[in-house]
């Protein structure tokens, strides 16, 4: 136990050492680091505000679209399993998507607004 840790110790410090001396000094040009759109300055600034409504969008379109995968599999188990079983859970799997709908539709998550 001692050897591992006083090995990893060691290696960690001439990572840390070698890391200190060989790197070089970076020259932080103004020009290189700025955004270059089509070789024009840029108009505005990029920290405009942006509404958030968007980013909900694409999380319930992302979260529907996963849960609508998950039915997927239940084709093939209909094959393998009894048929009642699967339909119940298909029943309850939908349920549920519905009723998040339902949540997101009256919360307003799903009422467009610029």
């Amino acid at each position: 136990m001692c050897i591992y840790l006083f090995l990893s110790l060691t290696i960690m410090l001439i990572l840390i050492v070698s890391y200190f001396m060989l790197n070089t000094k970076v020259n932080h040009n103004r020009e290189k680091y700025s955004t270059f759109e089509c070789g024009m300055d840029l108009m505005t600034s990029l920290r405009l505000p942006f509404s958030l409504h968007f980013y909900f969008i694409s999380i319930v379109f992302l979260v529907f679209d996963i849960e609508l995968m998950l039915v997927l599999p239940f084709i093939y188990c209909l094959k393998l399993f009894n048929i009642m079983n699967i339909l119940m859970m298909i029943l309850v799997l939908i349920t549920i998507i519905i009723l998040g709908f339902m949540y997101e539709w009256w919360t307003g998550l799903l009422n467009w607004m610029i």
